[in-house]
């Protein structure tokens, strides 16, 4: 019968190379790993493995059962990591993923009063998943993913728990710093910089470049806000961030928010959960949380 140890067993030979690796790892001799796998082949009649010289090579079952193992083993490790917390007197840990670069200074308002609040409660920050951030919900990886673009699915549940606006930075002294808005094609000769994310999932681009049929001169990616900031006061280039963001930097940094567009860009940051773990009494305590208002300067 398929069980767990099996399904362990195919991830770590398909991560080792080997089944002599593998075992290692599983803390088993080779010929016990063997004979497992062996009986296992026979009791559901198709093989998992087929042998090319040395190497072993997952058949279509065993591809199959590879992806079960994918989405399979992380609830398991998930439950015994809870049990064992249970047993210890302990509430758990709750595991954050974030899909929104300027939206970490932000967390860090919730965490920290949350934490006064729940003290039997770890907090774990994730910034980068396997398969994405839904994937990493439907994974077991995080139990709160926050985005402020939420994809709904059957199964997740995304609540909007704090609004802002999305506007263009720019140096003081930039020919844009005293204009009331910014249309499109005002971007065309300036170097856009942003976080390394892919055009289509930025605003600046989905939301006012690309509807206009605009492009700037150049786009930069910088993976963190001070670099980015930094560079823009040196007026090297313009970038797209929540006012609130933009205002706690302002005077250190000497940079201004413009409008992007006479209307404006309006977000919010959503925290998205698995349907089914909303009844647990920390995670709801931190949606709760975050939706109180935050000491952000604007």
């Amino acid at each position: 019968m398929l069980d767990r140890h099996h399904l362990a067993v195919i991830q770590e030979v398909e991560r080792r190379g080997s089944l002599t690796a593998a075992a290692e790892v599983l803390h088993l001799t080779q010929s016990a790993l063997s004979h497992s796998m062996k009986k296992l082949e026979q009791h559901l009649g198709v093989a998992i493995w087929l042998r090319e010289g040395r190497a072993l090579r997952l058949t279509q079952a065993g591809q199959y059962l590879l992806s079960v193992a994918g989405r399979v083993l992380p609830q398991f490790d998930l439950a015994e990591q809870r049990l064992h917390q249970f047993s210890q007197g302990e509430r758990g840990t709750l595991r954050i993923g974030m899909e929104c670069h300027p939206c970490y200074q932000w967390l860090l308002k919730v965490v920290s009063p949350y934490l006064a609040s729940w003290p039997d409660v770890d907090v774990d920050v994730k910034q980068k998943f396997q398969f994405g951030g839904i994937g990493a919900l439907f994974g077991f990886e995080i139990d709160l993913l926050v985005t402020p673009d939420p994809l709904f699915k059957p199964g997740l549940v995304f609540e909007p728990v704090f609004d802002y606006e999305q506007v263009l930075v720019v140096a003081r002294s930039h020919r844009l710093a005293c204009e009331a808005f910014v249309e499109p094609r005002q971007l065309e000769p300036e170097v856009l910089v942003t976080y390394p994310v892919p055009a289509d999932r930025l605003d600046v681009y989905t939301q006012f470049l690309m509807p206009a049929g605009i492009a700037p001169r150049r786009h930069k990616t910088i993976e963190t806000t001070d670099i980015m900031l930094q560079m823009v006061a040196s007026g090297r280039g313009v970038a797209a961030l929540p006012r609130w963001l933009v205002l706690e930097y302002a005077d250190a940094m000497d940079i201004v928010p413009v409008r992007l567009g006479r209307q404006g860009i309006a977000k919010q940051i959503h925290l998205g959960a698995r349907e089914s773990d909303l009844g647990t009494d920390y995670l709801r305590a931190f949606i709760e949380q975050a939706r109180q208002p935050v000491a952000v300067a604007g």
